[in-house]
């Protein structure tokens, strides 16, 4: 039996890490990715300035041969994975070493971001060691949070990559989807020690098959919406404005729009079978979610909304993820069950 102040304490860590998700997005959208020019560190110091005079006059250089070092590393390590093509890109793309001017608010945001992720960070390593000295009888429990335990320091390095390479589009996707990676493994964690999340949902087979579904298409619609952003900021770069973007759009942008109605449909059909049969709650929340979503996303499309917008359509894709990953798994008994319970609804 798991402890109850343990249980708090996956559930808390669990809301770090989406706070960590809306912190980067908030860092997108306010262009403070390079607000702290190294990692972990922000401009040398644990405590980063608020002005430029605290500042060596010649920062921009200084940190400017650290990114060439750090870029050259990491080169290397794509090479070595077999992406030689990617690895000479960055190299030779001369906005891989632009140094930015000092900017306090920009700085201060991303101080934020990591501080967040230092707090979720240590939650993930406070659960693995207290399960490891307190509950390593059950061996899946502590696996799980060994694995995420490395995901998430893994992620914290990749962190210093993306910034490293000056933000790099393609690196800035993977960092979320890792992001997302310890969503989904925070979540198994808190399947296993939760007395209400321990419980089956014995639903009808075809409410089982909607919610996959629906997931799946959720995951592939968050990967198509990293690729709309990585759009975006290209047509940015090159100077043309909000007017020109939905008819500058790729395929990316048309087959998120279409998947989104896709979602909807079948979604009210879920909540439709979910009325008439087991009215599991989360169900109607995960509705809730994605109208907020849709609505975001509309606002994105076609109206001259500010940054907030954005920040809230990312949350809600996530919380949808999340709640509809943890029905997915609870569809199936735990495999080594501490309760053999089953419940409807």
């Amino acid at each position: 039996m798991f402890s109850k102040a343990f249980i708090r304490l996956n559930w808390i860590t669990l809301v770090f890490i989406f706070l960590v998700i809306i912190a980067g997005s908030v860092v997108r959208t306010s262009g403070s990715g390079m607000g702290c020019p190294d990692w972990p560190k922000c401009f040398g110091s644990w405590v980063p300035p608020t002005n430029e005079a605290q500042l060596p006059k010649d920062y921009r250089e200084v940190y400017g041969e650290k990114r060439v070092a750090k870029v050259e590393k990491f080169a290397r390590f794509l090479s070595a994975l077999g992406m030689k093509e990617t690895a000479e890109k960055i190299k030779k793309d001369p906005r891989t070493y632009q140094e930015e001017p000092f900017n306090a608010q920009r700085t201060w945001t991303e101080y934020g971001n990591r501080l967040v992720g230092f707090l979720a960070g240590n939650g993930v390593l406070i659960i693995f060691l207290w399960g490891f000295l307190k509950y390593r009888k059950d061996r899946r429990f502590v696996w799980l949070a060994f694995i995420n335990l490395i995901v998430i320091g893994l992620n914290g390095w990749f962190g210093s990559m993306v910034v490293a390479t000056n933000l790099v589009p393609w690196t800035i996707t993977v960092h979320m989807f890792l992001a997302l990676l310890v969503v989904c493994l925070q979540l198994l964690l808190i399947r296993r020690i939760s007395p209400v999340q321990q419980k089956t949902l014995n639903l009808p087979v075809a409410m089982k098959w909607l919610i996959g579904i629906i997931l799946a298409i959720t995951a592939y619609q968050m990967f198509l919406g990293t690729q709309v952003r990585e759009y975006i900021d290209q047509l940015t770069q090159q100077g043309l404005g909000r007017d020109s973007w939905t008819s500058q759009f790729g395929w990316a942008f048309f087959i998120h729009r279409s998947f989104s109605w896709a979602v909807l449909v079948l979604m009210i059909l879920l909540v439709f079978l979910n009325y008439k049969t087991d009215k599991v709650k989360s169900v109607y929340w995960a509705f809730f979610v994605l109208v907020i979503e849709l609505v975001g996303g509309v606002l994105l499309a076609y109206a001259d909304m500010p940054g907030l917008v954005q920040v809230s359509h990312l949350l809600c894709a996530t919380v949808l993820f999340g709640i509809l990953f943890l029905q997915f798994i609870r569809l199936r008994p735990l495999s080594k069950p501490l309760a053999k319970t089953s419940i409807r609804g």
